[in-house]
């Protein structure tokens, strides 16, 4: 629940001068005002004249870093910096974590944990699990999920962090398609707020009952004004102003395939899509012969569906590339979590095709004779049958 917004900086400031502190991130702007900076990391480094504070700002087109000493040095610059009216604080220790949020009202919302320590592997050995998010962040107590849920989760975040550039700074509005039970729109939140960014983001499900029950997560999170949810299909949802960043997690069939097309219509910056099934294509493999010499790939049903999803794929990378994106396929979490560990991660680019991509994707399309999904709803077409 919210706290009086100077004993929480009071409490910041002593994390910031411990000498366990690893790092710490402000960002954001608080409302009706705006910092002189848009962005300030603090780590403690160690040079020849002894250990020193080192602080990177940024004001959105030049960094600048300076080390200060510790002591009235570094107490003075640190003071400065929580006279700056940043919107969001993360602060990492040897021991802790805690994340600062100012609210509309000026008060704070803060989020404190312990630091995860290494977890113990069968036989004795230690060995520290690396987590994006902590399974013990609080979060989690409210949003539930299973262990394999939450796994999936933190691989996708992962490439989620190799994706972002990482001086991103300034505000990003992200949407979440098919968002379902919103673990994924939550679990980003989180860890998008503790890189220092200054996020707003959307989580579209069709289901009424579904935005109605993560609208209220949102709520007891304290995140009400900065995680909204929408009631709608991914291809029809009202998502305004357009996002930068466009997330869809297992959206069934051709919902991945709305989604990637939504995603290229809002020329998101990037987009990160882990399909789910795929009966479209592996449907319109079934209905005619395969072009030869290649019968025996779609003869056994088992090896049919496994080429319909490779093919799906690899389709929608092509289609991807062909609208200004660079785009590639890439395995984002272990099988044994999931069958379903593929990720489409693309960004922006705005270079045009050559007329050899054109020639590779139309020679693919037509040789199987489909027509993917993604093609009919980004030319616009009114059918969605295979090509003669």
């Amino acid at each position: 629940m919210p706290e009086p917004l100077d004993a929480a900086l009071t409490e910041v400031r002593a994390l910031l001068l411990d000498p366990a502190l690893t790092r710490a991130v402000a960002a954001g702007k608080r409302r009706g005002h705006r910092p002189s900076v848009v962005r300030a990391e603090l780590r403690p480094v160690t040079l020849k004249g002894g250990p020193r504070l080192q602080i990177s700002t940024s004001d959105g087109a030049r960094p600048y870093t300076r080390n200060v000493a510790p002591g009235a040095e570094a107490g003075a610059a640190v003071d400065a910096l929580l006279a700056e009216p940043f919107g969001n604080w993360h602060v990492e220790t040897a021991d802790a974590t805690l994340q600062l949020r100012v609210t509309k009202s000026g008060e704070a919302q803060v989020h404190r944990a312990a630091a995860s320590r290494p977890a113990a592997e069968p036989g004795g050995h230690d060995r520290e699990k690396d987590y994006l998010l902590d399974p013990g962040d609080p979060i989690f107590a409210e949003i539930g999920g299973s262990a394999a849920k939450r796994r999936q989760v933190d691989a996708f975040l992962r490439a989620l962090a190799a994706t972002l550039p990482d001086d991103l700074t300034g505000p990003l509005r992200v949407v979440d398609l098919g968002c379902g039970n919103a673990y994924l729109t939550f679990a980003a939140h989180r860890y998008l707020t503790a890189r220092g960014l200054d996020v707003e983001l959307v989580g579209v499900d069709v289901r009424e009952d579904q935005r109605r029950r993560n609208s209220e997560l949102a709520a007891r999170l304290g995140w009400a004004d900065q995680v909204r949810f929408v009631a709608g299909t991914i291809a029809d949802a009202v998502v305004e102003p357009a996002p930068d960043l466009v997330l869809a997690l297992h959206a069934c069939d051709t919902a991945t395939d709305e989604a990637l097309a939504r995603a290229v219509r809002w020329d998101a910056r990037w987009v990160l899509a882990a399909p789910c099934c795929h009966h479209d294509i592996a449907a319109q493999l079934r209905s005619r012969p395969a072009p030869g010499p290649y019968d025996l790939l779609t003869r056994q049903g088992i090896l049919r569906e496994r080429f319909a999803d490779v093919l799906t794929d690899a389709l929608r990378a092509g289609l991807l590339r062909l609208h200004g994106y660079r785009a590639e396929v890439v395995e984002f979490v272990d099988s044994r979590h999931t069958p379903r560990n593929l990720l489409i991660r693309a960004r922006r680019t705005g270079t045009s095709p050559t007329d050899a991509q054109r020639a590779e994707y139309r020679d693919l399309v037509d040789q199987w004779r489909v027509t993917p999904r993604l093609e009919t709803l980004l030319s616009g077409a009114a059918t969605d049958g295979p090509a003669a």
